[in-house]
C-alpha cells in the first residue's frame, strides 16, 4: 500500500495525518505533478489527474475521501456518522473552491474581476467558512479524528497560502491553534517541503 500525494496538498496531508493519528505505517511518495515523470505515473494510476491516490496491488483508489474510507475499513476504525460525512461535504467543497481560486490566479486571471465564477467561489468560501465556523466546536465534530484532521488541513494550507483572511471566524482560528498538536502536523507541514 503506498500513498502519492503533493507535500502542499491539503488533500495529501489530511491523509498522511491520519495514518499519524492512529499510528499506522503509510508509505508515501511525493510528486510534482507538473514534471513528466510524475504526471506519467499519476496519470498510470489514476485518470482523474489529481492527488492524492492510494495504491494497493492492483487496487487504485483516486480520492482522499475514499482513501479514507479504505484505511479506516483497513484498519478497522470507527466510521463517520452521516452528520460529520456531511461536515467533510462542507469542508471538501470550500478546499474545491480556494483551489479553483489558486489555479486560475497561477495562470495569470485576476482572481478580484467581477466575473461570475470567481463571485461564485468567493460566496461559497465565504457561506461555508461561516458554517463551520458554526460546526468546529460541536461535540459530534470533534468526536471525528478524520474531521478535526481536515479542517485543520483547510485553515493550515488558507494561512500557508494566504488565500483568505480568517479574521471574522474566531471560532476556526481558536480550532486551528487547539489543533495545532495533532498528530503529524509537524511532520506534515507543507513550509518544510
Amino acid at each position: 500500500m503506498r500513498l502519492y500525494g503533493s507535500d502542499t496538498s491539503p488533500y495529501a496531508r489530511r491523509i498522511r495525518m491520519f495514518a499519524h493519528f492512529h499510528q499506522f505505517d503509510l508509505p508515501y511518495t511525493c510528486l510534482d505533478i507538473f514534471a513528466q515523470t510524475d504526471r506519467e505515473t499519476m496519470v498510470e494510476h489514476n485518470p482523474t489527474r489529481k492527488i492524492p491516490f492510494l495504491t494497493d496491488g492492483d487496487l487504485n483508489i483516486a480520492d482522499s475521501g475514499l482513501i479514507m474510507r479504505y484505511l479506516t475499513e483497513q484498519q478497522q476504525l470507527p466510521e463517520m456518522s452521516w452528520w460529520q460525512a456531511n461536515q467533510l461535504v462542507q469542508i471538501d467543497a470550500c478546499n474545491d473552491s480556494l483551489i479553483e481560486l489558486l489555479l486560475c490566479h497561477r495562470s495569470g486571471f485576476d482572481t478580484a474581476d467581477d466575473k461570475l465564477f470567481f463571485n461564485l467561489q468567493y460566496e461559497r468560501i465565504a457561506a461555508l467558512l461561516a458554517y463551520l465556523n458554526e460546526q468546529c466546536m460541536k461535540e459530534a465534530f470533534l468526536e471525528s479524528s478524520y474531521l478535526k484532521i481536515s479542517l485543520y488541513c483547510l485553515l493550515d494550507w488558507i494561512l500557508f497560502r494566504d488565500l483568505y483572511n480568517l479574521q471574522d471566524f474566531a471560532a476556526l482560528v481558536a480550532f486551528h491553534q487547539v489543533q495545532e498538536d495533532l498528530p503529524g502536523v509537524a511532520q506534515t507541514d507543507p513550509r518544510h517541503s
